[in-house]
């Protein structure tokens, strides 16, 4: 059991350097600890996964070809939505699932609660060559490997090759150029738009000022403390820069991938998305009447001629603390995020950018898509992975500020404030949330 007062070292800030803080006040979330136990020879052993990512061919094949382990899939309701609840839930009272599916973000949280198994007890350390070394240090504090990757969602800009021919449109290169794009459209699209903006996207939000060279969270190793620069000055360009859109009513304000904004992406009154590499099964599973319409580029960029890239979303296969396997959990977690058979039907089920080291060509991600006219669209995305700022950290209050920030942003919409606003309001309330954790936190500034 690791020591609640230990250092330990967040992965992306271990890659650069910089060790993060997990120790605390807060009481353990995991009644009991893992413990390995042999079954009776000729028994099977039976793990429990807990999901809301549809893995379950997956599963299926795995357990046809492991006759000895066998895994039972039980569907949660996302993250947020109750998943995470639930997960917290059952550690506390010491009937957890071997294994859950936890978000980059989230990982933290739950070591902040000793939530995860130590799998570099049991050989974990030798499978990191087979995955990106970024997001395999998602799952390593203070030198330990504490889940395994599984996919990660580098970000791209999908849009309607057919609308922006039609109203004669530049497909944008830089931010300054989607300005221009989004006012044409707006001209000529006979009330289209550009694309829409989430005022509850918090998570989202985020990507933008990744790829701007922000840093919400760092640490400061020498004081065991938690750095906030939410209300940072890139930050606030970007945050200056959607207000003008917003100000211009030259995007859409509302949720994607709900009801109404599916509508308006069938109808073409939305043309264009920036999203990560796991939307492309959205778009094909709930706009089929677009199919050969969408063509995907990078993001635009802040300085002509740049490349920068950032991530949104990003998945682990983590073993919960308590299982009575972690051996066999372990086993399965490298097989189904390696197997290239594996790979292939999560990749049909839009699971998200792989994780495992892969060679594009020979994967399904590698082959020209009808959806997209034909295109090799991927290729785009494993640009962007290659480009995405690894040094990038998650605090264990990510959940929380989150919060903060699409509550400051939802209420500068709807009572015609700025997302300025919101940020500078959420960057005292995030340094808080790290203080009631019992954590050392002070704002940049």
């Amino acid at each position: 059991m690791p020591s609640r007062r230990k250092v330990l070292a967040w992965g992306a800030a271990a890659a650069a350097g910089a060790p993060a803080l997990a120790g605390c006040g807060e009481s353990p979330g995991a009644a009991r600890l893992s413990a390995e136990t042999r079954p009776r020879p000729g028994g099977k052993v039976r793990l429990a996964l807990w999901t809301w990512v549809p893995l379950q061919k997956s599963v299926d094949l795995w357990n046809r070809t492991h006759p000895d382990i066998q895994v039972q899939v039980q569907i949660v309701p996302a993250n947020t939505s109750g998943g995470y609840q639930k997960m917290h839930s059952a550690l506390k009272a010491g009937n957890p699932p071997d294994l859950a599916q936890v978000e980059f973000y989230a990982l933290p949280e739950f070591m902040l609660v000793n939530g995860l198994t130590d799998l570099s007890k049991y050989g974990a350390d030798k499978l990191r060559k087979s995955y990106v070394d970024w997001q395999w240090n998602q799952g390593v504090f203070g030198g330990r490997t504490y889940a395994i990757p599984q996919a990660s969602g580098p970000m791209g800009l999908y849009y309607r090759k057919d609308l922006f021919e039609r109203w004669d449109v530049e497909v944008p290169g830089t931010w300054d150029e989607f300005r221009q794009a989004a006012r044409a459209i707006k001209k000529r699209g006979a009330g289209a738009r550009i694309c829409s903006f989430n005022p509850s996207g918090g998570s989202w939000f985020s990507t933008a000022v990744w790829q701007r060279g922000a840093h919400w969270i760092r640490t400061d190793p020498e004081t065991d403390t938690w750095i906030v620069d939410i209300d940072g000055e890139q930050s606030l360009d970007v945050a200056d820069y959607w207000d003008g859109l917003i100000r211009e009513d030259l995007v859409a304000l509302m949720p994607d991938t709900q009801a109404p904004w599916y509508r308006d992406i069938q109808t073409g009154q939305l043309a264009s998305w920036l999203s990560a590499q796991w939307g492309d099964a959205l778009l094909r599973g709930n706009a089929p009447g677009t199919k050969g319409k969408w063509r995907v580029t990078g993001l635009p960029q802040w300085e002509a001629g740049a490349h920068a890239s950032s991530n949104y979303g990003g998945s682990s296969t983590a073993v919960l603390q308590g299982t009575r396997h972690p051996v066999e959990a372990l086993e399965f977690a490298h097989w189904l995020n390696t197997d290239p058979h594996s790979i292939d039907l999560l990749v049909a089920a839009g699971y998200g950018w792989p994780a495992a080291r892969i060679d594009l060509k020979k994967t399904a991600l590698g082959k020209p898509d009808p959806f997209f006219g034909g295109q090799v669209y991927n290729e785009v995305f494993q640009t962007s992975d290659r480009n995405v700022d690894t040094s990038w950290q998650w605090s264990p209050t990510t959940t929380q500020s989150f919060a903060h920030i699409q509550d400051g942003m939802a209420r500068a919409v709807a009572t015609g404030g700025t997302l300025v606003e919101a940020l500078k309001d959420a960057q005292g309330r995030v340094v808080d949330d790290l203080r009631a954790k019992g954590l050392k936190a002070r704002s940049a500034r």
